[in-house]
């Protein structure tokens, strides 16, 4: 028999806010934490604006000695997991901990790092560069970290579908519960590449938004969108076997109910045009959950800004939900927190579960010029307060990779 799972803790840091109530507050209220970069001079490069985070000495709230063995990324995933943890209300003297494992992604991991280190031994000597150069690198380290620090002792691996990341980190923890593996997981995904090396090897791929006016850079599903805004944070949720929540007395937020992963196997970096493994792959989350298409009131869309996926998606919605799409609320919050690539999944999941529970859903921020090719109920520019039994939430990434995931509220 199949077991419930529901998500009992989260936490995020994302341009938007440091922790999940300033996010969601601010996500509620439209505002855009997209702004010009900081964290290098981009005088030389065509690339202006991303979601940085902000407002925190990542050094300082993790320990300057841990810190100093940790890239940007992990830094990023060790304060998710903190808030998602002590949420949780977990106490692992009372857990076994070989029944608590990790799954957080990554799409690129330690990219600071490998950037600063290569640097270095240019200029010193390639025996000069740090020896924890390679554990702050890999992309796996997140989850080790985050293992190490609360002693969970279950399955611990990392996810690499590019910007699928983190929707198949969350299904495959909660589908790694639901088939009796483990009672408890924290999953989620991070990123923290908004450098020198990552602007400029997306920009290059023309991928990126080349305006200088932070509020005209991410618009999903707008006519005039012409690329994505880089974002850099993590979101970490812990997914809890629903009695064993029970047991002890846990705050539930919703739960988690169906998972569909597939690949377009079509081309590197482009979506289906028509949107064929992204309408597949939200068919098989609904079946997966056991439920109907016209359960689904809200989709958390991939919503990139980008031509291609903002036109292929909206075709993948109509395919998979036929008349109902109409009836549809599809918001992209990538709007006002750009896209975190291994990290957005997460965090848009966390976004997901709290429209569920809040009964309140996001909007497309800075939206101006509509496109008959989204011709979707995108939810301009204003959050709508309404009933919302059952959420999507879409992660599309290069590769082909499809990921989704369903959440509805926990009777």
């Amino acid at each position: 028999m199949k077991r419930r799972v529901v998500i009992t803790g989260m936490g995020t840091i994302n341009p938007l806010g440091n922790n999940v109530a300033e996010t969601w507050e601010r996500a509620q209220a439209g505002e855009c934490g997209i702004g010009l970069i900081t964290g290098f001079d981009t005088t030389d490069f065509p690339v202006k604006v991303a979601g940085e985070v902000k407002n925190i000495d990542l050094d300082e709230v993790i320990g300057k000695k841990d810190a100093r063995r940790m890239d940007r990324y992990t830094k990023l995933a060790m304060i998710a997991a903190k808030e998602a943890f002590e949420d949780s209300g977990l106490d692992m003297e009372q857990e076994d901990a070989e029944r608590c494992g990790v799954i957080v992604s990554s799409g690129i991991g330690g990219l600071s790092t490998i950037e600063t280190e290569h640097k270095k031994g240019l200029e010193k000597g390639m025996y000069k560069i740090s020896p924890f150069f390679i554990p702050m690198a890999i992309s796996n380290m997140a989850a080790g970290q985050i293992a190490i620090a609360y002693g969970l002792h279950g399955m611990c691996t990392c996810v690499v579908t590019a910007c699928a990341s983190g929707n198949n980190a969350v299904g495959d923890a909660f589908h790694h519960i639901r088939d009796g593996y483990a009672e408890v997981m924290l999953a989620g995904g991070s990123e923290g590449c908004v450098t020198e090396l990552g602007i400029g090897g997306f920009a290059s791929l023309k991928a990126l938004n080349t305006t200088d006016d932070p509020m005209r850079a991410s618009i999903p599903f707008d006519k005039e969108r012409s690329g994505f805004v880089m974002g850099e944070g993590a979101g970490i949720l812990v997914l809890e076997e629903y009695e064993h929540a029970v047991k002890r007395g846990a705050k539930i937020y919703a739960e988690i109910a169906g998972y569909g992963a597939n690949c377009d196997a079509h081309h590197i970096t482009a979506p289906h045009p028509e949107g064929a493994g992204g309408a597949k792959c939200m068919a098989l989350a609904v079946k997966d959950a056991g439920m109907q298409m016209e359960d689904i009131d809200y989709i958390n869309a991939h919503g990139t800004s980008t031509h291609l996926n903002d036109a292929g998606e909206t075709k993948a919605i109509r395919t998979a939900f036929g008349a109902h799409a109409d009836k549809l609320m599809v918001s992209s919050t990538k709007s006002m927190t750009g896209h975190l690539l291994g990290g957005s999944g997460a965090v848009e999941a966390i976004f997901t579960t709290l429209a569920v529970h809040d009964d309140f859903v996001p909007a497309t921020v800075n939206y101006k010029v509509p496109d008959e090719e989204c011709d979707l109920d995108i939810v301009p520019n204003v959050g709508r307060k309404t009933t919302v039994r059952a959420a999507i939430s879409n992660s599309l990434g290069f590769g082909g990779h499809n990921a989704s995931i369903l959440i509805k509220k926990a009777e």
